[in-house]
């Protein structure tokens, strides 16, 4: 006999954008209400590519504030059940190769953020900054790229992030660019047309989900119901006992998910935990 998800199901892993959040990029009342029926019996984590300033005003919406987070696609995952954060990872992308890939935009139109920990810097004020500011709840500190990478080398860092922002032929050429010349060094997707987010290679939010459900509650990956609907969480939702794409999801995420639950914009989150953990 096979047993009903309820009873496999120890945790719930979850994308934010296109994912948990609705049409004016806010949690819904049906979420709210869904995700208060089960917080307190399963751990609720947040898996994104967001700084953790971005995800925190989520999880108080939530009541889940001591619940894990996993920042920048699995790059920084902390632990937040203690008296202060604990820093479960952390995996950068080294100054050299930062220098590199911002020679690749010299003379560009692009927007180049640069984000390290909860640190996010921007050249300065412009339609790109202003959007994503809004979006996200967090403000940049205006520093420009030279600066910031002086200073984190001599701090021995690197950026957990980098955000290239901007016309989509260059956005597509930078990606071709990274694609084949850095391959080895940093993973680079589209999460919209005119956005490119560089992220370690060796980080993804599946390893992060596995170290955070060992680590945290003695848990395998198997113990999982994950959700996503990007490239970025095609191998979460593999990885995951339960992998469920969103129905506004990529093709490639829908093709690999055991469900495929209703869009984001019709509380396609809520509605699969309640078909099935409630």
């Amino acid at each position: 006999m096979i047993t009903p998800l309820r009873e496999r199901i120890r945790a719930v892993c979850t994308d934010i954008d296109g994912t948990l959040l609705d049409s004016r990029r806010e949690l819904s009342p049906r979420t709210l209400a869904t995700i208060g029926r089960i917080k307190d019996t399963l751990p609720i984590i947040l898996a994104s590519s967001r700084m953790p300033a971005a995800m925190r005003h989520l999880q108080q919406e939530l009541g889940i504030t001591t619940h894990p987070l996993i920042c920048y696609n699995g790059g920084y995952v902390l632990q937040l059940d203690g008296p202060r954060p604990h820093v479960l990872d952390s995996v950068v992308i080294p100054v050299a190769v930062c220098r590199q890939i911002l020679a690749l935009t010299a003379g560009s139109s692009l927007h180049i953020s640069l984000y390290e920990q909860d640190n996010w810097y921007a050249p300065g004020y412009d339609q790109w900054t202003e959007r994503e500011a809004r979006i996200t709840k967090v403000s940049p500190q205006i520093d420009p790229a030279a600066n910031v990478l002086a200073r984190w080398e001599h701090q021995g860092t690197g950026a957990h992030k980098i955000m290239c922002m901007g016309d989509e032929g260059a956005i597509s050429a930078l990606q071709n660019a990274l694609e084949n010349g850095f391959s080895t060094d940093v993973h680079a997707y589209r999460s919209k047309s005119t956005y490119l987010e560089i992220a370690p290679r060796a980080i993804s939010k599946a390893s992060a989900m596995e170290l955070v459900l060992k680590t945290c509650y003695g848990l395998g990956a198997a113990s999982a119901m994950a959700f996503g609907d990007n490239y970025n969480d095609m191998d979460m939702l593999t990885a995951a006992g339960w992998g469920v794409a969103m129905a506004n999801g990529r093709d490639e995420v829908k093709a690999l998910a055991k469900e495929i639950t209703e869009a984001n914009i019709d509380d396609g989150v809520a509605q699969a935990i309640e078909r099935h953990l409630l």
